[in-house]
């Protein structure tokens, strides 16, 4: 049976409770829901990356690749990708910030994503990502 691995990247604080950033079983890789925290500073609580969309959004992204890379994957083994928005008026937005930063990544081929909004962040925080993967 292929063991289950927790991961937490440098970059990323130690989870708060009993969760991982992400969590590799034989060639899956679940990266759990990220926000736009800059990487982690010891003795500092986590902070945004700032208040506007585009700096949480690239932010988030930034933190849902360390944790591709630290279980041995890339935006090209995504397979799906959801995102979550606290407010419908940055729908638009986050779609043009997005799609622009997946073109400067190269990815090959777009994965499946999902956009919900809802309104269960901590306060100051737009926007959640969470992304599955599968390894080749």
């Amino acid at each position: 049976m292929t063991e289950k691995t927790a991961l937490t990247p440098a970059t990323h604080t130690t989870p708060p409770a009993k969760f991982s950033h992400g969590v590799k079983k034989g060639n899956i890789l679940q990266v759990a829901g990220q926000v736009g925290f800059l990487p982690a500073v010891e003795g500092q609580a986590p902070t945004p990356a700032g208040p506007t969309l585009r700096e949480q959004t690239l932010q988030t992204l930034a933190n849902v690749k360390a944790i591709l890379e630290e279980g041995g994957a890339s935006w090209d083994d995504a397979m799906m990708i959801r995102v979550y928005l606290t407010d419908v008026a940055h729908f638009a937005e986050m779609n043009e910030i997005y799609n622009a930063y997946f073109e400067e990544q190269g990815l090959k081929e777009a994965p499946a994503a999902r956009t919900t909004v809802y309104v269960g962040l901590p306060k100051g925080l737009l926007i959640e990502i969470d992304a599955l993967a599968v390894l080749s």
